[in-house]
């Protein structure tokens, strides 16, 4: 699916994504946001470190990654690089777990 396609398919849910892109083998320390947040990598690959679950998302194209406020969660981007569309909703907004859906899931 393209970035297009993908951005797209957001707006028809009346979300209103933004891209953001890193390099290979940038890492986002853990930390938390006071927004709902919804993540779908556009191109390349992203892994996401969901730290109160103990759990890690590898995500690639087409993935999409639901952090809740206040879920602390960092990052490392793959190999190849990562662009992703991200959008943020009202606290409440989204499910009280984070949610990872693989492409063709959601």
């Amino acid at each position: 699916m393209t970035s297009a396609a993908l951005e797209r398919r957001l707006a028809s849910e009346g979300l209103d994504a933004a891209p953001w892109s890193n390099g290979p083998g940038v890492t986002y320390p853990v930390h938390t946001h006071d927004y709902d947040k919804v993540i779908v990598v556009a191109a390349g690959s992203i892994e996401f470190r969901l730290v109160e679950r103990g759990e890690q998302a590898d995500l690639v194209v087409g993935d999409r990654l639901e952090l809740p406020a206040g879920t602390a969660h960092g990052a490392t981007v793959g190999s190849g690089g990562v662009t992703c569309l991200e959008a943020h909703r009202p606290v409440g907004s989204l499910q009280r777990e984070p949610r990872c859906l693989r492409a063709g899931d959601w």
